[in-house]
């Protein structure tokens, strides 16, 4: 029971939170992605002029695209220091071995969604980025040329290419994400937070603190912090649309970010 559950305290508690920090991003992403959703029509010849109509038509439509531009790439920096901070607490030791390795997983599933929703504006940055990604994934030896055409829908980056990668951005990534994120949220609930080595070897008892209501509590208040960085971050600085894809003229000094 939730009720029963109770959390190590020491000096490396804060490194507990960055978990639930990732999935707040992601629940935001979730989110932001429904409404997205409702206007974006995902082909060649409209995907730009969809994503333009909801920067200057759609009501709050440019913040909605801030947010869910700006949550994905905090995700990702979230994931990445959940990711180092367990390793370096030797948090993947038996028997939290399938906790560590589907985080492992989520996190290329958030890599993943961050390439595939990259195209979807098919803008010139958007459009030469996938164009260089995809040609490092056909340069794997044996291989290449199959997953190069696999990711691309053919030999070039065009329409085939984006309304591939809408279905993986809004089904099946989401669909696996799913599953592993409850197959990890089992495994934490059901391991509980692990204990630093440096931590087991002090003598005398372990202090610890309620799961409910006094880790979530803490745990909900980065949320609300993360949530103001985020309405600020996408407020000041919006995310911007730029220039149509043109696949017949390439932008001098043009590189993914």
């Amino acid at each position: 029971m939730a009720e029963a559950k109770t959390v190590p305290v020491h000096r490396h508690t804060p490194w507990y939170y960055l978990g639930g920090m990732t999935l707040f991003f992601f629940i935001v992403q979730v989110g932001t992605g429904i409404l997205l959703m409702l206007y974006y029509r995902p082909s060649a010849e409209e995907a730009y002029e969809s994503v333009q109509f909801i920067l200057t038509q759609v009501t709050f439509g440019w913040l909605i695209r801030s947010i869910h531009a700006w949550a994905a790439n905090l995700m990702i920096a979230a994931a990445l220091a959940h990711l180092f901070s367990v390793f370096f607490l030797k948090a993947y030791r038996p028997p939290r071995e399938l906790t560590w390795m589907s985080g492992f997983a989520l996190l290329i599933l958030a890599m993943g969604f961050g390439f595939s929703g990259y195209l979807l504006p098919w803008n010139k940055l958007a459009y030469f980025a996938t164009r260089v990604g995809t040609d490092i994934a056909g340069s794997v030896p044996l291989i290449g040329g199959f997953m190069l055409r696999f990711l691309r829908g053919g030999d070039y980056v065009t329409g085939s290419t984006l309304s591939r990668f809408y279905g993986w951005h809004v089904a099946i990534l989401p669909a696996v994400t799913t599953f592993l994120l409850l197959l990890h949220l089992v495994m934490v609930q059901r391991h509980g937070m692990s204990v630093p080595p440096s931590v087991e070897r002090q003598p005398g008892p372990r202090r610890t603190m309620r799961f409910m209501p006094d880790f979530l509590l803490r745990d909900l208040l980065g949320w609300t912090l993360a949530l103001g960085v985020l309405a600020a971050l996408a407020a000041l600085y919006p995310w911007e649309l730029g220039e149509k894809a043109d696949p017949l003229s390439t932008p001098e000094g043009i590189k993914p970010e």
